[in-house]
């Protein structure tokens, strides 16, 4: 059976059948964000159905179902669902990190929250956004010479990669990881560049900026973090380090 939050949720297609407000209405009466089917449903696996609807729905109607997929997700992250469990394939998190590029908005609000980049019950020997995000970017590249798509893809990388380590003040990444860009056809080095700067970051003392920047993203929770980053009296290029956004026109690097 389920409950009425699962119900809900199930009986949503985000597109004629919104019940965005019922959902609200039965989170805030105290509905269990934990709560499972026999079957092992949760609260994201109607929201990570429906995100995959979205590769067969026409441009207005994929708008919708985002819309839908974000407002809800934002509920529930209001009241303490956590999208980076395991398994995997139940994982809210895991799903937009393993389709970042058309996923991304979501993503960055998943991670502008608070969510774990890396399973949150079993760390990174589980699942690693770090890995998750070089592997996207290396299957990707190897197929695709198309400058404009690759500058969006790598930009949208490394804010990811940026907004991870921007996380906590000690990255986690998983043992002995490694990346192998003989896939790449396209960019390889640039790849190379992105995951040199992380194992140098995990291996050497965190620079001030650096610690700087977690603490300030760290204090200005919860989301959204770039509306209070803007409304900050500091310079632009500090504003735009903090904000993290490398597909923003105008970023620059301190």
């Amino acid at each position: 059976g389920k409950t009425a939050l699962l119900h809900a949720l199930a009986s949503s297609d985000g597109v004629q059948n919104r019940n965005t407000e019922s959902i609200r209405l039965l989170l805030e009466g105290g509905a269990d964000v934990r709560a499972t089917t026999k079957d092992g449903d949760t609260v994201f696996t109607y929201i990570i159905f429906l995100l995959g609807e979205m590769v067969c729905s026409n441009t207005e109607e994929a708008e919708v179902i985002s819309r839908f997929c974000f407002r809800v997700t934002q509920l529930l992250l209001a009241h303490g669902a956590d999208p980076s469990e395991c398994p995997a394939p139940e994982s809210l998190t895991h799903l937009c990190l393993k389709s970042f590029k058309c996923h991304f908005p979501l993503l960055r609000f998943l991670l502008e929250s608070g969510a774990a980049y890396n399973c949150s019950l079993h760390g990174p020997s589980c699942w690693s956004g770090f890995h998750i995000v070089f592997e996207c970017l290396c299957s990707h590249l190897s197929v695709s010479e198309d400058d404009g798509f690759s500058t969006d893809l790598i930009q949208k990388g490394q804010t990811l990669l940026e907004l991870m380590m921007a996380s906590s003040q000690a990255i986690q990444l998983p043992s002995n990881f490694e990346v192998n860009t003989s896939s790449c056809r396209y960019h390889g080095e640039k790849i190379r560049t992105l995951f040199f700067s992380l194992k140098q970051l995990e291996r050497s003392p965190q620079a001030l900026k650096h610690l700087c920047r977690v603490f300030i993203r760290q204090r200005l929770k919860p989301w959204p973090v770039d509306v209070k980053i803007k409304a900050l009296p500091l310079p632009d290029r500090l504003k735009w380090y903090l904000l993290i956004d490398h597909t923003a026109a105008g970023h620059e690097d301190l």
